[in-house]
């Protein structure tokens, strides 16, 4: 792997956010962009989500794919049929597979990577350490294929690292019940081979999120075809909530059910549609409530054999960041992109985005919301980067 030795950026991570990271460097003419990601396979969404609907519309997905200029001349240049021309066929309007997505931003990456300002480093970014008196990074990367390290020295390194569903402990432990990761019960050509197809099987679905709903989808869909023994309890503290058009915003933006997931839950899961909807022959809703909670698992989840928890995402692992050789401790800035050490100063030259950093945002009645979509990245990415780039 050929690389120099000074880069006048390091971005670490290459889903949306990262291309994104890199799109407004590039087209800031900052210099060298060293790129690093054992995959570039369009992050988690290329590996794992392809088969998820999405909650965010078309026109959004193109909007991203042309917020750039590099963006703007990778597009130009692709052969014609593309990713880029199948989003144009699609309904603006309406919501689409993941996979579409995946594929524009693959598309746009493979572009990207073959420009000269642009140097592709497939590993994994192990540790950096901030040298204070001259403001620059040394970032220690191995590779992925050989595992050697190297290092490239930078003042500027962004983080675009990523999150993994979050899981706590099994609320009611003993009882032998099997975990099953939330990324394979929202891949269904995954989810239909690893459960038993002739064996009573009642699984735990624990949330209300985006990812719960389209969980439950994603079973009855089975239990319908498949998996006729297969039964759900649904584990859930509130009532489903919707993102609502408003005169130019939408409430819950971020938080509420949107597209397929909002037709299906409005549909079959409200309280007065599940008992006779075709969902409501196959889940059983538990109402958690009004500090039921830890009650009502000790009474219905030993009843089941497996669990599912959709409560959120984590952060992956940093690597291990230092200034001056002393460890640090950032705290992300939602604001500006930037990041505080622990004792509140900021870290020069160290920067975040994506769903491991997203915007804060404000809606008109104060609901506070953390900004997360393709296109919601690349807003919050062309706001704060001029400031990353002359600092």
């Amino acid at each position: 792997m050929s690389l120099p030795q000074k880069c006048a950026a390091v971005v670490v991570g290459a889903g949306p956010a990262g291309l994104a990271v890199v799109g407004n460097l590039l087209e800031k003419q900052v210099g060298k962009v060293a790129w690093v990601d054992p995959f570039f396979q369009a992050g988690r969404v290329g590996r794992k989500y392809r088969e998820v609907p999405s909650n965010t519309k078309v026109s959004f997905f193109q909007a991203y794919a042309t917020g750039v200029q590099p963006f703007r001349a990778v597009v130009s240049s692709s052969r014609i049929p593309n990713a880029f021309t199948t989003l144009a066929k699609l309904d603006q309007d309406k919501t689409c597979q993941l996979e579409h997505g995946a594929e524009m931003v693959e598309a746009l990456t493979e572009g990207i990577v073959k420009m000269d300002r642009v140097v592709q480093c497939r590993g994994l970014v192990v540790a950096a350490n901030l040298a204070e008196n001259t403001s620059s990074w040394t970032v220690r990367i191995k590779n992925h294929e050989t595992s050697d390290e190297f290092e490239v020295e930078t003042p500027r390194l962004i983080l675009c690292t990523g999150s993994s569903p979050s899981t706590g402990p099994i609320p009611v432990p003993g009882h032998n019940i099997q975990r099953l990761d939330l990324d394979v019960v929202l891949k269904p050509s995954e989810l239909s081979s690893y459960l038993p197809r002739n064996t009573p099987v009642t699984i735990a679905v624990v949330g209300a999120s985006h990812s719960a709903i389209l969980s439950l989808l994603n079973l009855v869909e089975l239990a319908r075809s498949s998996h006729p023994q297969l039964r759900v309890k649904w584990f859930t503290r509130h009532p489903l909530r919707y993102a609502e058009f408003m005169d130019g915003w939408i409430l819950r933006d971020n938080t509420g059910l949107k597209g397929l997931a909002a037709d299906f839950a409005r549909s079959q899961l409200e309280d007065q549609a599940l008992p006779t909807s075709e969902a409501g022959r196959f889940i059983t809703k538990v109402d958690c409530g009004n500090g039921k909670e830890m009650a009502q698992f000790k009474l219905q989840l030993p009843l089941c054999s497996h669990i599912v928890q959709a409560i959120g995402y984590t952060r992956d692992p940093l690597p291990e960041l230092s200034a001056n050789g002393a460890a640090l401790e950032p705290d992300f800035d939602h604001e500006t992109g930037g990041f505080y050490d622990q004792n509140g100063r900021t870290i020069k030259g160290l920067y975040g985005a994506g769903i491991a950093f997203p915007e804060r945002t404000v809606d008109p009645h104060g609901n506070v919301e953390y900004a997360v979509g393709f296109f919601k990245f690349m807003k919050f990415i062309k706001r704060v980067s001029p400031q990353w780039v002359s600092a």
